[in-house]
């Protein structure tokens, strides 16, 4: 028996928590008695609790790693690196208006009731409209630990690219000993979140419980109307924008295709775009990308260029604010499409890592955290799909880079199967 739990996967565990949530919620509601699944409510806030500890530690760790520990690199490349970050800004601006667009468009967290925010309207503490002087008064911390105590997102992202623009210009065995020290507490929590998201079962069945017994069945229309609305918005994005990019520069899609297929489906499978970088990294070069590139522009694209989750982040931060009926103006919207944008660079293709800036920009903007819950019922579902988007953005990418500095063999660019043969 022992043996056979322990081949169940975290995902299955998630799908089973998840039923006996939806069918204690269904009970108490039958016999009249609700509050006996809502009683539920603190095992879920425990989670909720370990999963807000994990923020500002990862957020700090890997956004320093990400600027500072590629400051050589970017010296050494200079023109590369400044056009990669170009490319990456726009694309993944892109991503998150799309996403943003659509959630607006199909609305599927309106009929979902959560506990509304605590602390009022929604927007930068205090619930007032946001304005330039109000925005960057709120980004600019007095103190760190302050920002990092209050789970501030904003505030920490500002202070740590400060700080690691400042290391970036440290040389010798202080820079070593501060980038050791961020990439082993990035290393560390990211084998912390592993390690609450053990937990993820019961206390996303305690969530879903408490949920379905206070809004009944509905509940799962609308949360498999976001999962559509999050792949309706991946294919529009890959239409619209990865494809037109993709003939701008002559990528030949034929042989793109055919080597992107096999780390894709790899990405699909395991939900993590790092499992597939390798076979990546391979299948580009062997279609005509130099080495050069694709060393520098996969691993700086999986800091900087995730497509598909930053498209997600927009769509589930909006989802959870119709939940709460909380309105949001087109500026909180906007500011909220900023600090995401913001966020979500430096943190690696780490499956659940989006689960984290999602969770921090929620607390940042007084929603309510318990959305994340209701989410996380068919994250794994949705996590399939941006990680493959992920992966084939940081592709296309690379192809894009080699051809704008004109350095792409297009010799090479035939199937894969002519080349292994």
């Amino acid at each position: 028996m022992w043996t056979f739990l322990r081949r169940i996967s975290l995902t299955q565990w998630i799908l089973i928590g998840m039923a006996l949530g939806v069918a204690l919620g269904v009970v108490a509601r039958e016999i009249g008695h609700a509050e006996y699944a809502t009683a539920l409510r603190p095992i879920s806030t425990t989670f909720l609790r370990m999963i807000k500890s994990i923020i500002v530690p990862i957020i700090f760790g890997t956004l320093v790693v990400g600027i500072a520990g590629h400051g050589d690199d970017m010296k050494r490349v200079g023109r590369l690196a400044l056009k990669s970050l170009i490319y990456f800004e726009v694309v993944t601006t892109l991503a998150l208006f799309i996403g943003l667009f659509a959630v607006n468009l199909t609305k599927p967290g309106v009929g979902v009731v959560l506990q509304p925010p605590a602390g009022g309207p929604a927007g930068v503490p205090g619930g007032e409209q946001p304005t330039f002087a109000s925005v960057l008064e709120h980004i600019v911390p007095q103190s760190f630990f302050e920002a990092a105590v209050q789970n501030q997102v904003l505030q920490v992202v500002f202070w740590s690219v400060l700080f690691a623009v400042g290391l970036s210009q440290v040389r010798g065995r202080p820079k070593e000993a501060m980038l050791g020290f961020c990439e082993g507490l990035a290393e560390v929590m990211f084998k912390f979140t592993a390690i609450v998201m053990k937990f993820a079962p019961i206390g996303i069945g305690a969530a879903i419980a408490v949920t379905v017994g206070h809004s009944g069945l509905e509940v799962l229309k609308n949360l498999g109307l976001l999962v559509l609305t999050l792949y309706g918005a991946l294919v529009v994005f890959g239409l619209l924008v990865l494809y037109p990019v993709a003939r701008l520069a002559r990528v030949p899609l034929g042989p793109f295709l055919k080597a992107v297929k096999e780390p894709a489906l790899l990405a699909f499978s395991t939900t993590s775009s790092e499992a597939a970088l390798p076979k990546a990294m391979e299948q580009m070069e062997s279609i005509g990308v130099p080495r050069r590139i694709v060393a520098f522009v996969m691993p700086t694209g999986y800091s900087f260029n995730l497509d598909g989750s930053t498209l997600y982040l927009a769509v589930a931060s909006i989802f959870v604010a119709q939940a709460a009926g909380v309105h949001l103006s087109l500026g909180q919207q906007l500011l909220m499409m900023v600090t995401l944008m913001v966020t979500s660079k430096g943190v690696a293709a780490v499956p659940r890592a989006s689960l984290v800036i999602l969770t921090g920009t929620l607390t940042s903007f007084h929603l309510p955290v318990e959305g994340v819950l209701v989410i996380l019922g068919v994250d794994e579902i949705m996590d399939m799909a941006r990680t493959t988007v992920n992966l084939i953005g940081n592709c296309l990418a690379t192809v894009v880079m080699a051809r704008w500095e004109g350095e792409y063999d297009a010799s090479k660019a035939r199937p894969v199967e002519v080349i292994a043969a």
